[in-house]
């Protein structure tokens, strides 16, 4: 430590600044206690807070879950504990830039080498907590800040909090030392900002070097959102530019709304064989200290201010949580809209490859012509086919062969087309995805293709609704007694001609490209089943044919889309998460006005049954 001097006041600082007493706040009726009682909604809250999630990449999620945690640690270590205990002894917690000199100030407060002191930095590893031996058992029970294991021998992880006690300090009121706020080291800045939060007073130590800053200046405004109670010390200022900076410090803390906080001015001077600071140099702030902590009243004054402040800063954060959490939904939706799209549209080329006549050529082409003759016959029989209907059966179903090769052709092509439309679907809901950020980090190089075992699915799917279609040409016959007499190939027969029906158009009526390409085999298909079944029975069962190979189709296409769908439902956070976050918010509103702890007496917000504003 380098050299101090004689204490002295800034030059025109606040009334408050200046007063002998300790700062007072007007002390309100205790918190409430049963179902709507402040407790009570603040573990809502907290269960609210841990409910929800942030999983896609978007903006707005990293920040949300550096607040949720944040807001997390605030409830476990300062406010659910504080408001159980709100006799407990006053916390203050002494904060503060690299080389301030913090521990120092601490040490010198308690007239005990306490807190480790030096020129390595950082110093300070671990917090240090010191109180009277009195107060210890508070402490040390854990209540506050349950995430730091106690120790009584100092340490270098900064998850433990050593526990020392000073006869010298006053019961009532307990020092904690903090690493700094600008460490070098990730760890100790994000427990120096977690114990800042657990403070009743934040004493902010700085330097006249140091004292204009960033990072400090950020904490602050910080502290000014909150409402805490805020101590500052401005060390090591030389004597001829005290009344000059405390000037300057005073009218920049006016400048952030900070200006009522009491500032102390620490000059420059020499440290003792014990490296405290001279009893003269801290005696204005060991006095402030030493009244507040004789005053019970005015201790938990300052406790009730800063409870109030840091549950009224509550909503508006929790508010940010419920708008991050709905913009999670809101993408998820977003991202399941444009793998919904693209396999809509797989369905709708798949429906329209059944109506067009493309799988009417090519291998089904052949295998029907070779299954049921020349077009030249069938434009015979289309003439005599009444007359004629129990032989044209009969070579219809006398085939097996190429009633087979059929069947495997027409299978060939759906499995084809089927193929073909959830491949385009795939690329496509990939490239969405990958054209939005969070989507992007969800995707599997393999998603951009269709599944591994979609062919052998499209091919048993195809199979199952041929099966399908005989058992529908059993059923629904017009003809019962012909399908008796005529047994599996009648029934094999007209099933085929029914699947070839099914890839004509939807109104059964085969169009002028429908004929050319089929070379009139769906006119003749159409004639022996009228012949077979009647007109209506004919539309009829090629209706229901198609209808049942489309749902198959969308069944089979649904499947795929929900190797992208479950990712997305695996990051999405549940619907009513935003909203459980604002209705828990708003019930410890309610009840934070309804306990007596804000000073400020205002009229709550309306607030309706559920919690929310």
């Amino acid at each position: 430590m380098t050299t101090h001097g004689d204490p002295a006041t800034r030059s025109g600082a606040p009334a408050v600044a200046t007063r002998t007493g300790p700062p007072h706040v007007a002390e309100e009726p205790s918190a409430t206690t049963g179902d709507d009682s402040l407790p009570s909604a603040l573990s809502g809250l907290r269960e609210a807070i841990g409910a929800a999630r942030y999983p896609l990449a978007l903006p707005s999620a990293g920040a949300a879950r550096q607040t949720a945690a944040a807001l997390t640690d605030q409830l476990d270590d300062y406010l659910l504990p504080r408001l159980a205990r709100l006799d407990a002894p006053l916390l203050v917690v002494v904060g503060g830039s690299t080389g301030a000199g913090k521990s120092t100030l601490v040490n010198s407060l308690v007239k005990a080498r306490v807190s480790a002191a030096g020129v390595l930095r950082p110093t300070t590893r671990s917090p240090v907590l010191v109180c009277n031996p009195s107060d210890a058992a508070w402490f040390r029970q854990g209540d506050l800040l349950p995430g730091l294991t106690r120790t009584t021998e100092p340490s270098e992880d900064s998850r433990t909090l050593q526990l020392v006690t000073a006869p010298a300090l006053p019961a009532g009121l307990a020092f904690l030392d903090a690493p700094d706020i600008d460490s070098v080291v990730d760890a100790n800045r994000a427990l120096a900002t977690q114990l800042l939060a657990a403070a009743d007073l934040w004493l902010f130590v700085t330097t006249a070097a140091r004292y204009a800053d960033a990072v400090p200046w950020e904490l602050l405004r910080s502290a000014r959102a909150r409402g805490a109670v805020i101590a500052m010390v401005l060390d090591r200022v030389p004597a001829e530019a005290t009344d000059e900076i405390a000037a300057h410090l005073g009218e920049m803390l006016a400048e952030q709304g900070l200006g009522q906080a009491p500032l102390f001015v620490l000059p420059e001077t020499w440290v003792d064989g014990q490296g405290l600071l001279p009893e003269a140099v801290t005696a204005s702030l060991a006095d402030w200290f030493a009244r507040l902590a004789a005053d019970a009243d005015a201790r938990t004054a300052v406790v009730r201010q800063t409870l109030d402040g840091a549950l009224a800063a509550l909503h508006p954060a929790v508010e940010e949580l419920a708008d991050a959490a709905d913009e999670q939904i809101a993408t998820a939706d977003a991202l399941d809209e444009r793998v919904r799209a693209a396999y809509r549209g797989a369905e709708r080329t798949a429906e329209q490859g059944l109506q067009d006549g493309r799988l009417l050529r090519g291998e089904v082409l052949a295998r029907w012509q070779e299954f049921v003759g020349t077009g030249e016959l069938f434009r015979t029989l289309e003439a005599r086919i009444g007359r004629l209907r129990d032989r044209v059966v009969a070579a219809v179903t006398g085939r097996p062969a190429p009633a087979t090769e059929l069947r495997n052709a027409i299978e060939s092509q759906l499995v084809t087309l089927l193929r073909g439309v959830a491949s385009e679907a795939a690329e496509s809901a990939y490239t969405g995805w990958k054209a939005h950020p969070a989507g992007a980090e969800l995707l599997d190089p393999a998603l951009a293709h269709p599944s591994d075992d979609l062919p052998e699915r499209a091919e048993r799917m195809v199979r199952d609704w041929q099966r399908g279609v005989l058992e529908l040409v059993r059923v629904e016959g017009g003809d019962k007694r012909f399908v008796a007499r005529t047994a599996a190939y009648a029934v094999n027969a007209t099933g085929l001609a029914v699947m070839i029906a099914v890839f004509a158009s939807t109104a059964f009526i085969p169009t002028g490209l429908e004929v050319a390409t089929g070379a009139g085999t769906t006119v003749a298909a159409q004639a022996v089943l009228q012949a077979i079944f009647g007109d209506q029975a004919v539309r009829t069962l090629a209706a229901k044919a198609r209808t049942d190979l489309l749902s198959r189709v969308r069944t089979l296409l649904d499947a795929e889309a929900d190797r992208f769908l479950s990712r997305s439902a695996e990051a999405r956070p549940a619907v009513e998460v935003g909203d459980g976050l604002r209705r828990a918010a708003g019930r410890v509103e309610l009840a934070r006005h309804r306990s007596g702890l804000s000073a400020d007496g205002d009229t709550p917000p309306a607030v309706d049954e559920e919690g929310s504003r």
